[in-house]
Protein backbone atom coordinates (compact mmCIF):
# COMPACT_ATOMS: atom_id res chain seq x y z
CA UNK A 1 0.00 0.00 0.00
CA UNK A 2 2.58 2.34 0.76
CA UNK A 3 4.56 1.88 -2.88
CA UNK A 4 1.26 2.43 -4.57
CA UNK A 5 0.73 6.04 -2.59
CA UNK A 6 4.20 6.94 -2.94
CA UNK A 7 3.48 6.16 -7.01
CA UNK A 8 0.47 8.11 -6.75
CA UNK A 9 2.24 10.89 -5.01
CA UNK A 10 4.88 11.05 -7.69
CA UNK A 11 2.31 11.28 -10.25
CA UNK A 12 -0.07 13.79 -8.08
CA UNK A 13 3.22 16.00 -7.24
CA UNK A 14 3.94 15.86 -11.12
CA UNK A 15 0.04 16.50 -11.79
CA UNK A 16 0.28 19.60 -9.45
CA UNK A 17 3.57 21.01 -11.12
CA UNK A 18 1.68 21.32 -14.52
CA UNK A 19 -1.35 22.26 -13.46
CA UNK A 20 0.15 25.03 -11.43
CA UNK A 21 2.49 26.13 -14.87
CA UNK A 22 -0.38 26.41 -16.94
CA UNK A 23 -2.78 28.07 -14.56
CA UNK A 24 -0.50 30.63 -13.58
CA UNK A 25 0.49 31.06 -17.29
CA UNK A 26 -2.91 32.04 -18.63
CA UNK A 27 -5.03 35.00 -18.25
CA UNK A 28 -7.36 33.08 -15.68
CA UNK A 29 -7.06 33.62 -12.00
CA UNK A 30 -5.35 30.72 -9.69
CA UNK A 31 -5.17 31.49 -6.35
CA UNK A 32 -3.30 28.93 -4.20
CA UNK A 33 -3.35 25.85 -7.16
CA UNK A 34 -0.41 23.55 -6.56
CA UNK A 35 0.58 24.20 -2.67
CA UNK A 36 -0.97 22.23 0.68
CA UNK A 37 0.60 22.70 4.01
CA UNK A 38 1.85 19.94 5.79
CA UNK A 39 5.13 18.08 7.01
CA UNK A 40 6.92 15.43 5.18
CA UNK A 41 9.38 12.82 6.58
CA UNK A 42 11.54 10.79 4.63
CA UNK A 43 12.43 8.05 6.46
CA UNK A 44 15.91 6.45 6.19
CA UNK A 45 14.82 2.34 7.25
CA UNK A 46 18.49 1.41 6.99
CA UNK A 47 19.79 0.18 10.41
CA UNK A 48 16.30 -1.52 11.35
CA UNK A 49 15.89 -5.11 11.06
CA UNK A 50 12.49 -5.71 9.69
CA UNK A 51 10.09 -2.90 10.06
CA UNK A 52 7.33 -4.51 7.44
CA UNK A 53 3.97 -4.10 8.91
CA UNK A 54 5.33 -1.67 11.92
CA UNK A 55 2.53 1.18 12.83
CA UNK A 56 3.84 4.54 12.45
CA UNK A 57 2.34 7.89 14.08
CA UNK A 58 3.37 11.35 12.16
CA UNK A 59 1.66 13.89 14.46
CA UNK A 60 2.02 18.07 14.18
CA UNK A 61 0.17 21.01 15.38
CA UNK A 62 -2.81 18.78 16.74
CA UNK A 63 -2.97 16.62 13.99
CA UNK A 64 -2.06 13.13 13.18
CA UNK A 65 -2.01 10.18 10.40
CA UNK A 66 -1.44 6.63 11.00
CA UNK A 67 -0.50 3.75 8.97
CA UNK A 68 1.52 1.07 8.64
CA UNK A 69 4.74 0.54 6.80
CA UNK A 70 6.25 -1.98 4.20
CA UNK A 71 10.30 -3.09 4.66
CA UNK A 72 11.89 -0.44 2.08
CA UNK A 73 14.63 1.11 1.76
CA UNK A 74 13.14 4.90 1.94
CA UNK A 75 9.76 5.79 2.80
CA UNK A 76 8.14 9.22 2.41
CA UNK A 77 5.13 10.16 5.12
CA UNK A 78 3.56 13.14 5.05
CA UNK A 79 0.82 14.42 7.01
CA UNK A 80 -1.43 17.74 5.67
CA UNK A 81 -1.95 20.16 7.79
CA UNK A 82 -4.76 23.02 7.93
CA UNK A 83 -4.78 25.40 5.74
CA UNK A 84 -4.58 28.28 8.04
CA UNK A 85 -1.76 27.12 9.62
CA UNK A 86 1.15 29.65 10.08
CA UNK A 87 5.22 29.36 10.39
CA UNK A 88 5.11 28.71 13.93
CA UNK A 89 4.01 24.83 13.85
CA UNK A 90 6.11 23.74 17.04
CA UNK A 91 7.13 19.92 17.63
CA UNK A 92 6.73 17.64 15.41
CA UNK A 93 6.66 13.70 16.94
CA UNK A 94 7.29 10.67 14.61
CA UNK A 95 6.76 6.87 16.37
CA UNK A 96 6.88 3.97 14.59
CA UNK A 97 5.88 0.29 16.27
CA UNK A 98 7.20 -3.28 15.50
CA UNK A 99 4.23 -5.15 14.50
CA UNK A 100 2.95 -7.17 17.35
CA UNK A 101 4.58 -4.88 20.08
CA UNK A 102 3.44 -2.43 22.39
CA UNK A 103 6.45 -0.28 22.32
CA UNK A 104 7.55 2.07 19.59
CA UNK A 105 11.13 1.26 18.93
CA UNK A 106 11.14 4.98 17.52
CA UNK A 107 9.73 7.76 18.99
CA UNK A 108 11.66 11.11 17.85
CA UNK A 109 10.26 14.50 18.25
CA UNK A 110 11.67 17.59 16.47
CA UNK A 111 10.75 21.64 17.26
CA UNK A 112 9.71 23.02 13.17
CA UNK A 113 9.46 26.27 12.12
CA UNK A 114 7.15 25.70 9.11
CA UNK A 115 8.67 27.30 5.19
CA UNK A 116 6.24 29.29 3.06
CA UNK A 117 6.01 27.52 -0.10
CA UNK A 118 4.14 30.33 -2.69
CA UNK A 119 2.25 29.01 -5.68
CA UNK A 120 3.30 31.85 -7.97
CA UNK A 121 0.07 33.28 -8.14
CA UNK A 122 -0.09 35.28 -4.84
CA UNK A 123 -1.02 32.31 -2.69
CA UNK A 124 0.64 29.91 -1.27
CA UNK A 125 0.82 27.36 2.17
CA UNK A 126 3.33 26.74 4.97
CA UNK A 127 5.27 23.30 5.06
CA UNK A 128 8.41 21.62 5.84
CA UNK A 129 10.53 18.61 4.84
CA UNK A 130 12.07 16.33 7.31
CA UNK A 131 14.05 13.26 7.71
CA UNK A 132 14.75 10.68 9.90
CA UNK A 133 17.51 8.41 10.24
CA UNK A 134 18.96 6.01 12.75
CA UNK A 135 21.98 7.56 13.32
CA UNK A 136 20.59 11.33 13.09
CA UNK A 137 16.89 11.03 14.40
CA UNK A 138 14.61 13.33 13.18
CA UNK A 139 15.39 16.60 11.60
CA UNK A 140 15.03 19.28 9.10
CA UNK A 141 17.92 19.06 7.43
CA UNK A 142 18.26 16.49 5.32
CA UNK A 143 21.43 14.16 5.09
CA UNK A 144 22.76 13.91 1.63
CA UNK A 145 22.54 9.73 2.19
CA UNK A 146 18.47 10.59 2.59
CA UNK A 147 18.48 12.18 -0.63
CA UNK A 148 20.54 10.12 -2.84
CA UNK A 149 17.90 7.27 -1.23
CA UNK A 150 14.90 8.63 -2.38
CA UNK A 151 16.58 9.60 -5.75
CA UNK A 152 17.46 6.00 -6.29
CA UNK A 153 14.34 4.61 -5.01
CA UNK A 154 12.46 6.91 -7.56
CA UNK A 155 14.37 5.58 -10.37
CA UNK A 156 13.41 2.05 -9.39
CA UNK A 157 9.69 3.20 -9.39
CA UNK A 158 10.25 4.64 -13.03
CA UNK A 159 11.94 1.47 -14.54
CA UNK A 160 15.68 2.77 -13.55
CA UNK A 161 15.67 6.19 -16.00
CA UNK A 162 16.22 9.42 -14.50
CA UNK A 163 13.89 11.44 -13.80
Amino acid sequence: MVKRTVRLGVLAAVSVVAMTASACSGSQPCAGVGVTSQIGVMFLQRGYTDLAGASYELCAGGSCVKDQLEQEDITQLSLRLPDDVGPDLGTVRFRVTPAGSNHPEIDASSDVKLIRQSDGCGGGAYSRGLAFTKEGGLTTKIPSRVSAAWREHLESLSGGRPS
